[in-house]
């Protein structure tokens, strides 16, 4: 065990914002008890990785992080948690270097546990330091769990069915991060359109935040197609609902998205879009797209090509379909060869390319809000309201300010 003087804690994610969201409570437990916070490149007595397993790719990065933790730091409590631990566990627990597996309901109780075991001591000159990790975005979770059970997706199997964050509390969390000096909340959940709670649902949670917390800046995270309501949609007018939309598509294709068992069509979906355009100008609209999925053929690629091309999104998440032990898309035929699979994914990843660089083009000249993140070697970057990524030179400490920017090239 580490000298309790000088133990050096290093967290690190996989996955998605709901994943970032739990590994910031992490580090605010672990910084409030005293211990300190380091990057997993920094040297750490403790490595603690949250996993992902939403596709073998995410599952084979969790692999190759924790062999390296291993590699990097020898003597190192070596702790893996979450959504692949939760759904195989004693596959994790054979990688050799990994000293405790911790499944998602056990993961929030690491501190403890890392403690009264005995793997901790927790220093004797405890200062509370809720700035520790800072970072310029909190993510605050309001949302757990899913009921939709999409034919490819394995995370109701890995976070269980649907369960929604008491307001008060959701409120009470954002008021804190504020005074901590956070400029932006991201709010995050697996399926956060459905928020419900003591009657309570997300246009009403999003008028709360407005309404009680002195927040600078509120952005959501992936929403579904029939979620998009004009309620929803007319909290806009405050602009400090961040001009950004991640709306799931998954498909262009109507009869892919009937296998898939999504709730909706491509023309719902091109509803959505259009009712946010209209009402939310310089928005960005986000998505992901599988390619590949079983019984996928070249005119369906074609369709959902053809469809993501012509809703011109900001960006697009390509994901090549992996079968998930356990869901019903993996005992489907027609599984579509790995050839198919990377043609489809490179030519869909060159248009979500070709997107990124129209949508930016469409702000040259124009000066938006920016709040500057990080700085490396000399260069500051930064993210707008609606999802561009900004650089500047600056000898100045713009760590986590809000300021007019004009975008020049």
């Amino acid at each position: 065990m580490a000298s309790s003087e000088t133990t050096r804690i290093a967290l690190d994610t996989v996955g998605c914002k709901l994943n970032q969201a739990e590994t910031q409570l992490l580090a605010l437990q672990f910084a409030q008890a005293g211990y300190r916070l380091v990057s997993p490149d920094d040297g750490a007595d403790v490595y603690v990785l949250n996993t992902c397993t939403v596709t073998h790719v995410a599952d084979g990065k969790c692999r190759r992080l924790l062999n390296q933790a291993r590699r990097r730091n020898p003597g190192a409590l070596v702790v893996a948690i979450g959504c692949y631990a939760q759904r195989a566990r004693e596959e994790l627990s054979r990688i050799k270097g990994v000293d405790l597996v911790l499944d998602n309901r056990q993961k929030m109780d690491l501190l403890p546990r890392l403690e009264q075991s005995g793997r901790l001591s927790r220093p004797a000159d405890e200062t509370v330091s809720t700035h520790a990790g800072f970072r310029t975005r909190a993510f605050i979770k309001v949302q757990d769990g899913c009921n939709n059970f999409c034919a490819y997706c394995i995370v109701p199997l890995v976070r269980g069915r649907e369960k929604s964050r008491p307001l008060d509390q959701v409120i009470d969390e954002v008021s804190r991060r504020v005074a901590d000096g956070y400029k932006e909340v991201v709010l995050t959940g697996t399926e956060i359109g459905s928020y419900s709670c003591e009657g309570a649902d997300l246009p009403e949670l999003l008028r709360s935040i407005l309404d009680e917390t002195g927040v600078a800046r509120l952005r959501l995270s992936s929403l579904q197609p029939r979620e998009i309501t004009p309620e929803l949609i007319g909290l806009w007018q405050d602009r400090r609902l961040c001009r950004h939309f991640h709306l799931s598509l998954q498909s262009g294709s109507d009869a892919v998205l009937k296998r898939m068992n999504r709730r909706y069509t491509a023309a719902d979906y091109q509803r959505a879009v259009e009712l946010i355009r209209e009402a939310v100008p310089g928005v960005a609209i986000t998505t992901d797209v599988i390619v590949g999925f079983p019984g996928e053929t070249g005119d369906e690629f074609k369709e959902s090509y053809n469809f993501a091309r012509q809703v011109n999104f900001a960006r697009i998440h390509v994901f090549s379909y992996s079968p998930r032990p356990g869901t019903s898309a993996a005992d489907m035929p027609h599984q579509v060869d790995d050839m198919a699979r990377r043609e489809r994914s490179r030519r869909m990843l060159a248009l979500g390319r070709a997107c990124v660089r129209n949508f930016r083009k469409g702000f040259l000249g124009k000066t938006l809000m920016v709040l500057w993140e990080k700085e490396t070697g000399s260069v500051w970057s930064g993210l707008t309201d609606n999802y561009i990524r900004a650089h500047t030179k600056s000898d100045q400490d713009l760590t986590n300010q809000l300021l007019p920017v004009k975008l020049v090239e």
